[in-house]
């Protein structure tokens, strides 16, 4: 069960990271839920693409951690 949160936490930050990131690159001043960040577009981006990071990390090794459990997933 433990996995399986982490899952999708890890699969949320990278689906709202991408987004975020599409977003900023397609419209620059559409700053969304970063906006209060200071540092504009740089900044912006940048957390975004370490939202991306972060969330692939967390679901693979929590993918990983879960085929070893035993009797979970094939």
């Amino acid at each position: 069960m433990k996995y399986d949160v982490l899952q999708i936490l890890g699969v949320a930050l990278l689906v709202l990271g991408g987004q975020g990131a599409i977003r900023q690159l397609v419209d620059h001043d559409n700053a969304g839920l970063l906006g209060w960040l200071p540092g504009g577009f740089a900044a912006s981006i940048t957390v975004h693409v370490v939202a991306v990071v972060i969330g692939v990390v967390v679901a693979g090794r929590a993918r990983g951690k879960a085929k070893e459990v035993v009797g979970r997933r094939s």
